[in-house]
């Protein structure tokens, strides 16, 4: 009688896990026909090369124009810089609190990295067009400092969190038998660290980094505050205009049924399909060097 009921209480448990995953996958399908939907009409009647290729954005001009290159090379500079200064700052804190760091210092620079996690990303907006953009005014005698310099240093500084405390507990999960072993056969702690410690936790490290990508390339509230949020051609001292941001300054007060609606939930089609394309190319670099 208990085995029967044990058996039937881990039917149901197994069922429920089962329902809550295929909850989460048909949510998942459920944006993707919405987005597709949504955003192939305005893509069939502006053409997909002059979509995606055209340089310029009047939505609301009398003569329209909806190319949004400039949207897409500022959103993959903007995360590739993001990822260029907030990767190896991440990854190093990580493993010296995972590997290094003293108990009190540890427990001290988590909870700064939790309250980091924490802060609403309009703060972080806010801190920056107070603050980061007119330093960046007066240090590189620019006429303007919102542009695109300054959000990739808000998005290195959000994307922290992620990565750090996802690279933690990926590091803190490795057997420290093999650590042992490494430190017998005279490897010092370092080498240890970062040629036993770090290869056995690149999965994680990876997610991390995956993580940390797609909160850069989805973030669009701070970013808005101090990239200008103009839809120039992306440079590095020049007000520049995200993929998020294109379509959270405009949908507010773009007609219903109008091109110009149609053509922001293309953007957000095209920022959906960026991302996927990421984490597809992540995953497939990290199964193939695990086959290796």
């Amino acid at each position: 009688m208990m085995g029967c009921r044990k058996q039937a209480v881990e039917t149901v448990v197994h069922g429920i896990f089962l329902l809550l995953g295929l909850i989460t996958v048909g949510c998942v399908l459920l944006i993707t026909v919405y987005l597709i939907v949504s955003g192939i009409p305005a893509i069939r009647e502006i053409g997909l090369a002059a979509f995606l290729l055209g340089d310029t954005w009047a939505s609301t001009a009398a003569e329209p124009s909806f190319g949004i290159l400039p949207f897409i090379l500022t959103s993959v500079y903007g995360t590739a810089g993001a990822i260029f200064f907030g990767v190896p700052v991440g990854f190093m804190t990580a493993v010296y609190l995972a590997k290094m760091a003293p108990p009190k210092i540890k427990a001290v620079v988590e909870a700064a990295v939790s309250l980091l996690a924490g802060i609403p990303s309009v703060v972080y907006g806010l801190v920056g067009m107070l603050v980061l953009v007119p330093g960046i005014r007066v240090l590189f005698h620019v006429p303007d400092g919102a542009s695109l310099l300054a959000a990739i240093i808000v998005l290195a500084i959000m994307i922290l969190p992620s990565i750090i405390k996802v690279s933690v507990t990926a590091l803190e999960a490795v057997s420290p038998e093999y650590e042992d072993a490494s430190l017998a056969l005279g490897a010092t702690p370092i080498e240890t660290y970062f040629k036993v410690s770090v290869p056995a936790a690149k999965s994680g490290i990876a997610a991390a980094v995956v993580l940390g990508v797609g909160r850069a390339i989805g973030e669009a509230m701070a970013v808005i505050m101090v990239s200008g949020n103009v839809a120039n051609m992306p440079s590095l001292f020049q007000s520049v205009r995200f993929l998020t941001t294109a379509v959270a300054s405009e949908m507010s007060y773009a007609s219903p049924e109008s091109l110009q609606r149609q053509a922001l939930f293309s953007i957000a089609l095209v920022l959906y399909l960026f991302i996927l394309l990421i984490n597809a190319a992540l995953n497939f670099f990290l199964k193939r060097s695990k086959e290796g």
